[in-house]
């Protein structure tokens, strides 16, 4: 058990049965009345963000989860498998886990958020760039640059992806797995 002296950004709370990941938090020390936590949580079962305020002192449920390294192995009908880079354990999860499964290439590593507790994969995060082989595009005209003309691309893993008129195919990109959007050209 913590109090709300203990919130910090990361936390991970049990609460009505949810584990949710405290975004932002603030301590609000208002000319009257008592002093409380204003918080932003994530929930890791739907996703979904809720605020939620805790007067001071109040005894929260932490939960402990841990950030284990994984590579991507393959995917079959049970989902997509994983192996553990330490102790070579596999595991298989469902795409709903997986932050950015369009951009998932075999052997890629990643980082899986693993519930210490119940040993339940809760996200599996891409690193925050990936790089990518455009496997088909129209072709490009040179010196059309002083527009931010788009086209769409698609990489070797099948997702398609908005790139600027100058990207042919064969080129490598690097692209944002947050916004899953282009973000330069790999030399």
């Amino acid at each position: 058990m913590a109090t709300t002296s203990d919130i910090k950004n990361g936390l991970c709370i049990v609460m009505n049965g949810d584990l949710l990941s405290v975004i932002e938090f603030l301590h609000v020390k208002p000319g009257k009345g008592n002093t409380f936590v204003r918080t932003k949580m994530k929930s890791y079962k739907t996703g979904k963000t809720l605020e939620h305020s805790f007067l001071a002192g109040t005894k929260i449920e932490t939960a402990r989860i841990e950030r284990r390294p994984y590579t991507y192995l393959y995917k079959d009908d049970s989902g997509y498998n994983f192996m553990h880079t330490e102790d070579f354990e596999q595991i298989s999860i469902q795409e709903d886990v997986i932050n950015a499964p369009q951009f998932l290439k075999e052997g890629q590593n990643v980082e899986m958020i693993v519930h210490a507790d119940t040993e339940t994969p809760l996200t599996c995060e891409l690193p925050a760039f990936v790089e990518m082989e455009i496997t088909y595009t129209e072709p490009g005209m040179k010196g059309n640059t002083a527009t931010n003309a788009m086209k769409d691309a698609t990489v070797e893993t099948g997702a398609n992806v908005r790139v600027p008129l100058f990207i042919e195919t064969g080129e490598k990109i690097k692209i944002d797995t947050r916004t899953s959007e282009y973000s330069e050209r790999v030399k």
